[in-house]
């Protein structure tokens, strides 16, 4: 808020605001019935008037709840301003390099979950630090990746990737429980 207030005046905010808090009762978070949404409101119009007062643009979208009918219209609707965007300062919105690049590295980072996957299932209740799972898997220059991988599987229990926390956190284990 700081640097859009006192900042480069180069810009303006999208504000999406949601009319509806949730589905079901609420909960009060505070007495006099204030609710969680009351306190959101409240920052979004806040936060709104703080930009105008320093004569900061912007603009608010009004959606009746999110569901997945306004979330596709929210992205249908960004598509279409950044294409006639480009086309109105002269560049190509759809050649992208540096998105194509984002794609091929987040395919080798699935493709590293696959192996990684794959060795722990192939030796259920092994105990493996990232530092030798690595090394079993040809790895051991992605060993930050597969820290990532592997804590991300260890938290989802469905993927029966399980962790041993050890002291140092280097020493901590991974192993397949099924």
């Amino acid at each position: 808020m700081q640097q859009l207030r006192e900042g480069v005046n180069n810009f303006f905010v999208t504000f999406i605001e949601v009319l509806r808090d949730r589905s079901g009762p609420g909960m009060d978070v505070e007495a006099g019935g204030l609710t969680s949404g009351d306190y959101l409101q409240g920052f979004l119009l806040g936060t709104r008037d703080a930009l105008s007062e320093k004569n900061r643009y912007s603009v608010t979208l009004t959606i009746p709840e999110v569901s997945p009918r306004t979330v596709g219209m929210l992205i249908a609707l960004y598509e279409r301003v950044v294409g006639l965007y480009a086309s109105l300062i002269g560049i190509n919105a759809y050649h992208q390099p540096g998105v194509e690049a984002g794609k091929k590295a987040a395919g080798g980072v699935i493709a590293l979950k696959l192996k990684l996957t794959e060795a722990l299932r192939l030796a259920p209740g092994t105990a493996f630090t990232v530092e030798s799972l690595a090394a079993r898997t040809g790895l051991q220059d992605q060993e930050e990746l597969a820290f990532k991988v592997l804590e991300h599987l260890a938290a989802n229990p469905d993927t029966g990737v399980t962790k041993s926390p050890k002291s140092p956190w280097w020493e901590s284990t991974y192993s397949y429980a099924g």
